[in-house]
């Protein structure tokens, strides 16, 4: 019984004492005045699921028996990014990700997106931004979806902005063609 209480008022001790000695540096300081740079940026977006050169896969899918085999899909990308709508047109990046498909119709398509898109050629070689957002191709018609952006490095650090999606083509298998009107704010 008397060490149960030597050892209790040891952890006591201990943890008296943690406080004091674990502090960690920190010191904030006020930031210059910075100016603020807007980016816009057009390519289109390829997201193939079929075939032997797939640029989406499945990586998770619910342990369920359902008419619709791809809802709840968990998906990741390494999707190609060019200057023009066609595969083989001048590619100046990719994107990298996943996406969790949303919807129960077969008809429709959504999802939650996050993904880096980075550019490889040009001159925003080396340069990322992030997106993370939902995306459905099944709005309203008459509106433009609309992604959000929520970070960046390189020429695009600490950037925030949006993303106006126009789908180019799309099959029943699921590939997709997407143009990309994006605006980013940066530093």
């Amino acid at each position: 019984m008397e060490n149960q209480m030597i050892f209790a008022w040891a952890i006591i001790f201990c943890l008296a004492v943690a406080p004091v000695h674990g502090q960690y540096y920190s010191r904030t300081v006020k930031a210059g005045p910075r100016v603020e740079k807007i980016t816009r940026l057009h390519f289109f977006f390829h997201d193939i699921r079929s075939g032997e050169n797939a640029t989406a896969i499945p990586i998770a899918s619910p342990n369920t028996t359902q008419d619709t085999p791809t809802y709840g899909t968990l998906y990741a990308m390494d999707d190609p990014l060019t200057m023009e709508s066609e595969l083989t047109s001048t590619l100046i990046g990719n994107s990298q990700g996943l996406y969790l498909d949303l919807s129960r119709e077969r008809t429709q398509f959504t999802a939650i997106f996050y993904a880096d898109f980075a550019f490889t050629t040009g001159r925003f070689n080396g340069s990322s931004f992030s997106l993370f957002s939902r995306f459905s191709a099944e709005d309203d018609p008459s509106t433009i979806p609309e992604m959000a952006i929520v970070g960046g490095r390189g020429a695009f650090r600490m950037a925030t902005g949006f993303a106006l999606l126009r789908p180019v083509w799309s099959n029943t298998i699921g590939d997709a063609i997407v143009e990309f009107n994006v605006t980013l704010y940066h530093y």
